[in-house]
């Protein structure tokens, strides 16, 4: 983003003519342009790094002698949605920094979903002022195809009002491929917006290929988060796309795209978390996470550092961030070992942010609006019942280990009253997706197996990406018990057996976030982790996967609340056969 610069107190101070702000002696520089560490001085005045040289601070104590430590360039992840956090921007992004965290590139098409063009408003206004900077991508599918409903419809039109909003970036993941390619005249018209700004759009098409590929990136989607196998990251790659390695907490790419990247090819590879639970960050970290597991998985560390900044600032068009270079902005962080990547002090802007994973200046207060309820027209156990006759067959989710991606398989159906029930034996688990912004009355019925749960249900407002409410049961009673407690808290998650609630994650800001503490969220997502454990659920997390068994954009077999989708057909499915 532009900003004021001092060009005569730079030059002053870069010339050594005024005493700097801060001074780093003794540093190893890790270089992510040269792809070396060096040993240097560093000179920082403002928010600007004067440069390699032996300056002096105007006060001992600017002078930090680091004794051979290393100094690196604050962290960029380019792609996240903030809402997954189940966190405010804020809460965000007082862990983000003490991990080192610089910028981060974020879509809020999940509150968008819910509340649409006031809702990226409320996230924005929730952004500024943050150590971290957070830079928007307006979302470019909401609701994500024609499959489903949402809470809103955001238009190229929408959009107009947005794009000189602070911090606005580009053009966020263009999930909808097939509308793309086809020439949805909404769909192109957000393209050809982004494309006359000239701003950055990124992709999300997975396994796409050939010419629809090279008609993709012609127009103007240069990255991708999406890719399901390395054959598929190469050739995305050679045609020109930027591929973001992502670990999030479902979906984990890392191990199987991370040998594609050499010191040739790294500046076209970054690092993305894409949507993490807070039990993940508290645990693991932010991008400091990415970068320990390239090196332990053998990447050098220089080139896996430069995935996590510069990488990401360059393909965004910042000249100036990602790296440790006269005239960049004073974005750094100090770290003891190159083999566990820690970071100590995070200085952020030119300030001193963090020290030792905490903070060293709070935060403003700052909540952000809760609302709006969810609405449950005319739902109850009845709505979840899914007629078929004895000797029936049933279209069965398949969810895949660590995957967004989900297979398909058909099953007998175990016929109870005429209608087909939960299976524990088989680990066939009832779904369901009730409608909760609009007061359709829709509710749709399959089932899924992977999740092991033996009993009661797991609901949960967060279903990616219209965010209705997703409810995964082994009896209707107890399935009709998490939806309406569901909608009684404002929205969130709940684990319920029968009439007894056993755990719940209230997310009363678009039923998606909280304005508790990151530590709070955490602790009552844990209890309703173990809740569902005690359930029978062999999943560890299973409410990260279960929110994306919705996403009627990522194959193979879906559910949202219209109905089931097969997502390469691009079009509905019977669930009973």
């Amino acid at each position: 983003m532009k900003r004021s610069f001092d060009l005569d107190g730079f030059v002053n101070a870069a010339r050594g003519v005024v005493p700097a702000d801060l001074v780093f002696r003794n540093a190893r520089v890790v270089n992510v342009l040269t792809g070396e560490i060096h040993e240097e001085n560093v000179g920082i005045a403002g928010d600007r790094i004067l440069g390699f040289g032996d300056y002096r601070a105007a006060s001992p104590e600017n002078e930090i002698d680091l004794r051979g430590a290393f100094l690196a360039p604050g962290l960029w992840d380019a792609h996240l949605h903030i809402e997954s956090t189940m966190t405010t921007p804020r809460t965000f992004a007082r862990l983000a920094a003490a991990h080192g965290t610089a910028a981060v590139v974020t879509d809020p098409h999940e509150i968008a979903n819910v509340r649409g063009v006031q809702g990226i408003r409320d996230f924005l206004a929730g952004s500024r002022d943050l150590p971290v900077e957070i830079l928007v991508m307006l979302p470019s599918c909401v609701p994500s195809t024609h499959l489903e409903t949402a809470g809103a419809s955001l238009s190229a039109e929408d959009l107009a009002a947005l794009w000189d909003e602070p911090n606005v970036l580009g053009l966020a993941e263009l999930m909808n491929v097939p509308g793309f390619l086809f020439g949805d005249p909404g769909v192109r018209a957000k393209v050809e917006e982004a494309r006359r700004r000239g701003v950055p759009i990124d992709g999300h098409s997975p396994l796409l290929s050939g010419k629809d590929l090279n008609a993709y990136i012609g127009a103007g989607m240069t990255s991708d988060h999406e890719c399901l196998s390395r054959g598929e990251a190469l050739e995305k790659v050679r045609r020109g796309m930027d591929i973001w390695i992502r670990e999030g907490t479902a979906a984990k790419n890392l191990d199987e795209l991370l040998p594609l990247v050499t010191r040739e090819n790294s500046e076209r590879f970054a690092f993305a978390t894409d949507d993490r639970h807070p039990w993940d960050l508290l645990t693991h970290g932010h991008l400091d996470h990415h970068v320990r597991r390239a090196v332990a998985a053998g990447l050098p560390p220089v080139i896996a550092i430069r995935l996590a900044s510069w990488s990401c600032a360059r393909h965004y068009g910042f000249r100036d961030r990602g790296a440790i270079a006269p005239g960049f902005r004073a974005d750094l962080l100090t770290f003891e070992a190159l083999e566990d990547f820690r970071p100590d002090l995070v200085v952020l802007g030119g300030r001193r942010i963090a020290q030792g994973g905490k903070l060293l200046e709070e935060l403003p207060a700052q909540r952000m609006s809760e609302g709006p309820l969810p609405r449950l027209d005319g739902f109850d156990a009845t709505r979840l019942k899914l007629a078929c006759g004895e000797g029936a067959s049933i279209r069965v989710i398949e969810v895949l280990a660590g995957s967004l991606a989900t297979g398909a398989s058909i099953e007998r159906a175990r016929v109870v009253d005429g209608g087909a029930a939960a299976d524990p034996a088989r680990d066939l688990a009832k779904l369901a997706v009730v409608e909760r912004h609009r007061g359709t009355g829709n509710v749709s019925v399959s089932f899924a197996r992977g999740f092991g749960l033996a009993r009661g249900a797991i609901a949960s407002s967060v279903a990616h990406d219209s965010h209705n409410i997703m409810v995964l049961g082994m009896d209707d009673p107890s399935m009709e018990t998490a939806v309406r407690r569901v909608a009684a808290i404002g929205g969130g998650i709940v684990i319920a057996n029968g009439a007894q609630i056993l755990a719940e994650v209230p997310l009363p800001v678009a039923g998606l976030m909280s304005n508790e503490e990151m530590s709070v969220v955490d602790r009552q997502e844990r209890a309703a982790n173990e809740a569902a454990l005690a359930l029978g659920a062999t999943m560890p997390h299973p409410f990260m996967t279960l929110a994306f068994l919705a996403l009627p954009v990522i194959p193979e077999l879906k559910l949202t609340d219209r109905g089931l989708v097969d997502v390469a057909a691009f079009d509905f499915v019977s669930a009973v056969l």
